[in-house]
């Protein structure tokens, strides 16, 4: 066996063992009778989902599925759940219900920017809306809310809803043999808005990410039947909830929902080109674009969109503008909704109040376009933090590295709130004179969520904190290979597990556990790293917005 035979197929084992731990760790009540995994293309074609296509796909699809077979009452996810995997029912009944939360499944998408704009309810072309780009610099301050009340709570946001049902508290949605769930929150990066169980004895087909993504990019029909599945359970509902659609007549949004088309992007792939003819609206419904425009024989990056924001309201909006004025690439895989302009132009000639909200919007996109334009340095930052996850993060850790001393009082600070292990490093990339230190980002879409066996690492409900549940933590490394920002260390806690301990495969082991930032959310001081800085040169930033400012201050300072 060569070299990289043996590596690739290393590498298959390590995955295989990782996404059977996510069920394993529960123990001898999981539900979990038997996980077959890699099938051959001829027995992928048994199934009804796998036959139209070629044994070529199939076995490029193989790795990452597996067909399992559940006992009756087995969870298969919990609402807030992240998964990578989606499951393809063959036999058996599946339950689908709310078990945790009171109220509507509904996850809103918060969109930043438009709300900063809604909130001061500009009229039309009174410039007064006012974005962070030009407010007096104000140091970053720590998000903390009261535990269980999440960022955005408020009337003025604009989302698109992460929910895969629309099921209301103590109703149940029964799924059959072959029927399809969990794609929706697989594939947008959005937690799981029901708890999956199984109410038979089941066998299903269980279909991871990369499997998944490859699926929608080769074989239309499948995309077709995603897309379907989504209009149907999901989409309407995320229109109506929108509050840009709020006081539009809801027949003609579930009218609408049928029309809009439903956009998957490739990295690289070009949504808009600057010059060409305005045929759309878009909503983001999650990944990132780059937003470009030609200056002078070259082009720069303007800003960039994230899930929930739009595209188009420029364009739309201000007579003259007959082609687009931006270049729109995908930076990742991007899902986007299309709204065919004679359509959005309808919506706008029947309800004024979506006019006024997108004037709004489109006020801070030409503010945007016109500060990056003034300020040269604005395209580089742009390129450098969509490269390097900036654009993801709630709260990143900088420091001033032409004022730090390399004292380390940030780190014996964070050391000694966390019971002497530090839950940062003082490394990273370095953009200007700052430090970008490794340490948890607690992103938008936390994909070290996903796949974790126990339910160790979650949302705390504390703003966007992302932290890790020692006690449950069993030390698999699922969360540290997933992070793509190096910011999740395994620790090596000098304890054995327990010959009581579950899955049984631990005991006997040495224990570790996943070491991150939690911004010392259970602290009403706040971060010990920049409390503990005595030279105040650690900021914690929490957009790219508070890092152009804390630029802006610098270098007047100089």
């Amino acid at each position: 066996m060569s070299v990289d035979a043996a590596d690739s197929s290393a590498t298959v084992l390590q995955q295989q063992r990782l996404y059977e731990d996510r069920w394993s760790a529960y123990g001898a009540n999981a539900g979990l009778l038997h996980l077959s995994s890699k099938p051959s293309a001829s027995e992928l074609k048994r199934f009804d989902l796998f036959k139209p296509y070629d044994d070529q796909l199939l076995d490029q699809l193989s790795p990452d599925i597996s067909i399992a077979k559940w006992e009756k009452g087995a969870i298969l996810f919990e609402e807030g759940s992240y998964l990578d995997v989606a499951f393809y029912i063959v036999e058996g009944t599946v339950s689908l219900f709310l078990d945790k939360h009171a109220t509507s499944a509904s996850q809103p998408i918060f969109d930043t920017k438009l709300v900063e704009a809604v909130a001061s309810e500009p009229s039309q072309g009174d410039g007064a809306a006012q974005t962070a780009f030009v407010q007096p610099y104000q140091p970053p301050k720590e998000k903390k809310e009261a535990k269980g009340k999440k960022k955005g709570d408020g009337a003025n946001i604009t989302y698109l809803a992460s929910m895969d049902f629309d099921l209301a508290h103590g109703e149940e949605h029964q799924l059959g043999r072959g029927d399809i769930f969990g794609e929706i929150g697989a594939l947008n990066g959005w937690p799981q808005s029901v708890t999956a169980r199984t109410a038979t004895d089941c066998t299903l087909v269980q279909i991871r990410l990369p499997a998944l993504q490859k699926l929608k990019l080769r074989s239309s029909d499948f995309k077709e039947w995603v897309d379907k599945l989504y209009r149907e359970r999901t989409l309407s509902q995320q229109l109506k909830t929108t509050p840009l659609f709020r006081g539009t007549d809801d027949r003609f949004v579930e009218q609408l929902a049928n029309r809009v088309e439903l956009i998957s992007c490739s990295p690289g792939d070009v949504v808009t080109e600057e010059g060409a003819a305005v045929d759309a609206f878009y909503l983001v419904r999650s990944g990132f674009l780059r937003v470009s425009q030609k200056v002078g024989d070259g082009e720069v990056a303007v800003t960039y969109l994230r899930k929930g924001m739009t595209l188009g309201e420029v364009e739309l909006l201000i007579d003259g503008l007959d082609g687009w004025q931006t270049t729109v690439t995908s930076v990742g895989f991007t899902e986007l909704v299309r709204i065919p302009r004679a359509d959005f132009e309808s919506i706008l000639r029947d309800d004024p109040a979506v006019r006024q909200h997108l004037w709004a919007a489109a006020i801070n996109r030409i503010k945007e376009t016109g500060y990056t334009k003034q300020n040269p340095e604005q395209p580089d930052l742009i390129e450098f933090s969509l490269a390097k996850g900036l654009v993801q993060g709630n709260s990143i850790l900088v420091i001033d590295l032409d004022v730090c001393t390399r004292c380390d009082d940030c780190v014996r600070g964070c050391a000694s709130t966390h019971d002497g292990r530090p839950r940062f490093v003082r490394e990273g990339d370095r953009y200007d004179n700052f430090l970008i230190a490794r340490s948890c980002y607690h992103c938008e879409d936390p994909v070290c969520l996903i796949g974790c066996p126990t339910g160790a690492i979650r949302r705390t409900n504390v703003g966007e904190v992302v932290a890790v549940d020692d006690n449950i933590c069993i030390g698999c490394g699922n969360c540290a290979n997933k992070c793509p920002y190096d910011a999740i260390v395994m620790h090596d806690t000098e304890e054995v597990w327990p010959d009581t301990a579950l899955p049984e495969f631990l005991r006997g082991r040495d224990r570790r556990v996943a070491s991150k930032c939690d911004l010392c959310y259970e602290s009403d001081a706040g971060p010990a790293c920049v409390n503990n800085c005595p030279h105040a040169c650690a900021f914690r930033i929490n957009s790219i917005e508070d890092f152009q400012q804390l630029q802006a201050v610098d270098h007047a300072q100089r």
